[in-house]
């Protein structure tokens, strides 16, 4: 995934850009499953979770899988133009502070850091990579484009942090046992790092 190619028989091919790769994660129980390894989930920016369909949702489930139609789609972007998107997402000014507070949320997710939360402490056995950040401050960049907003707010970072942490913190034993979730660790940071301004108020 990280060099956007891949080899056959011996022959490496470069891949098209824009390149993603979308996994998805079955329960562990089921058949021909296996967990990946942590290097590799840190790899993917976000980790989404989908919850199980309403009976509405369903419902239109129903209808449009098992009809004899063929399902249509209409084009609405190109490769260059989502090139051209993420490069304009890119562009987003992300003022030093708001990229201060994702590095000590970053940092707070580590159980021997002097600033992490008694929940990470007791519950976590490893905090997020530095990807980690990278995936927050991207995907913050997108949300305030997506606001018609020309710079990055805190509340961009609280929308993306849960998906682009909860794979990337691994729990202790003790964490799972009680049943934790990292998107309850990754909450907990959001309310208990402070923000610009908040440190006086302490």
């Amino acid at each position: 995934m990280q060099e956007h190619s891949v080899t056959v028989a011996k022959k490496t091919y470069r891949l098209d850009e824009p390149f993603f790769v979308l996994a998805t994660q079955n329960p562990i129980e089921m058949e021909g499953t296996y967990p990946l390894p942590e290097a590799q989930l840190d790899r993917f920016m976000f980790k989404v979770s989908v919850p199980f369909p309403s009976s509405d949702d369903l419902v239109e489930i129903l209808t449009r899988t098992t009809g004899n139609a063929a399902p249509q789609t209409d084009k609405i972007a190109d490769g260059p133009m989502i090139q051209r998107m993420s490069h304009l997402a890119r562009q987003m000014p992300i003022a030093s502070h708001v990229s201060d507070y994702v590095a000590r949320l970053v940092v707070g997710t580590h159980p021997d850091h002097p600033t992490a939360p008694p929940l990470v402490k007791q519950f976590v056995r490893y905090g997020s990579s530095p990807r980690g950040a990278q995936a927050i401050i991207l995907g913050a960049k997108v949300v305030a484009v997506m606001a018609g907003r020309y710079n990055v707010a805190f509340e961009d970072i609280a929308a993306v942090a849960p998906a682009a942490l909860r794979h990337r913190l691994l729990l202790n034993f003790e964490g799972q046992a009680e049943g934790i979730s990292p998107d309850g660790i990754v909450g907990e940071l959001l309310k208990s790092v402070p923000k610009q301004g908040e440190e006086k108020k302490a």
